[in-house]
């Protein structure tokens, strides 16, 4: 996508990999939208500790860094003893697993990076090939997005006024964005519609990042706080909910989503607000037999307890904003803070894939065309 700074406009990705250098370049979420910043991770483990510290989030976005940091740790590894590659390599491989362990993007990403790599016979040879799989599951991960544009722009017409949860946009995957995608598509086929964007406590991803994103793409839309919707659905000025998944189940049609997802589809059920969820392939889980069995991340407490915010300076100043965390609940209190919830497929009008449009309980009886290989 463009991202426009200080009036300058040029493309950039979410995830890309410098090889000469071995490092993987990520946008510096944290920073956004005060300040637009490209970092580079200069191993695999500081490559997970980026996926787990949140400066690279999102589903399809953490599947290409932990693809590209698979690639990054192989690269890294000297020596000509095959056995010894393969052992070091499965600790590359769980230390970027265990970084953000809801999101099944990172293992689908990886488990392909790996299968790549086994028609290499030396471990140079399984060095190239990692890095060339990592890079088709970038451009793959960009195909799937456009894809979904393509198929979800039809549910958006002239004057639709649309919910969004979290951050499911381009900043969320390495390109284009899966909730977002028929939202770029239709405004792309110039038609006019408004974006409500929840704030999404408490890491406020749709106050700073798809606001962000939809601001420099020019597209109506305005921030509201989560408990908000309910009202707005009430008073009929919600008509259509597109959401993003980080994972969903194939046999199920069950969607584990950023905290909050499931009350909004139980609202959107009570007033009969068409709910659907944007994925790409590599989101869909084919094994888990239950959104129970879902590993739902607890993150700290201080983001509940609390916010990050930014001291903004004036906007001549070519300085960034300085950043600054404020408490703002009652200094005794500790917090609860599960990072995901799960939505029953009965709650979801429909999965928007790159293949098409599917009701939750066809991903199964449809798993040949979506990559399933059951």
């Amino acid at each position: 996508m463009l991202v426009t700074i200080r009036g300058r406009s040029r493309p950039f990705r979410t995830v890309a990999f410098d090889a000469e250098h071995n490092e993987v370049l990520l946008i510096e979420q944290r920073l956004l939208p005060h300040e637009f910043k490209v970092v580079p991770t200069l191993d695999f483990r500081q490559t997970a500790v980026a996926i787990r510290d949140m400066v690279v989030r999102g589903a399809g976005a953490i599947g290409a860094t932990a693809a590209y940091g698979l690639a990054q740790g192989a690269r890294a590894f000297r020596g000509s003893d095959t056995h010894k590659f393969r052992g070091y390599l499965d600790t590359v491989y769980q230390t970027l697993k265990a970084a953000r362990p809801t999101a099944v993007d990172p293992v689908n990403a990886m488990n392909q990076v790996r299968a790549a790599m086994r028609s290499g016979r030396t471990v140079k040879e399984k060095q190239a090939l990692a890095l060339a799989a990592a890079e088709e599951f970038a451009n793959e991960d960009v195909r799937h997005c456009e894809a979904i544009g393509r198929h979800g722009a039809r549910l958006i017409r002239n004057g639709t006024n649309v919910l969004t949860h979290c951050n499911a946009g381009w900043l969320a995957f390495v390109d284009v964005g899966s909730a977002t995608a028929p939202m770029y598509a239709a405004q792309a086929q110039g038609k006019k519609f408004h974006v409500f964007c929840d704030e999404t406590r408490p890491r406020s991803q749709g106050a700073t990042l798809t606001a962000w994103e939809l601001a420099q793409q020019g597209i109506s839309h305005q921030i509201i706080a989560d408990s908000a919707a309910g009202h707005l659905m009430q008073r009929g000025r919600i008509d259509l909910v597109v959401v993003g998944s980080d994972r969903t189940l194939g046999r199920t049609g069950e969607v584990a989503n950023k905290i909050g997802t499931y009350t909004k589809a139980v609202l959107a059920a009570r007033h009969g607000i068409p709910f659907y969820v944007a994925i790409p392939l590599s989101t869909i889980d084919w094994n888990l037999k239950s959104g129970f069995d879902i590993p739902i991340e607890e993150r700290h407490a201080s983001e509940v307890l609390g916010a990050w915010g930014s001291h903004q300076r004036s906007t001549r100043s070519e300085r960034p904003a300085r950043r600054a965390y404020v408490r703002v609940a009652n200094p005794s209190s500790g917090a609860l803070n599960p990072g995901f919830d799960v939505t029953p497929p009965e709650l979801i009008t429909g999965i928007i894939t790159p293949v098409g449009i599917f009701k939750p309980k066809e991903l199964w009886n449809r798993r040949r065309e979506l990559g399933g290989t059951h």
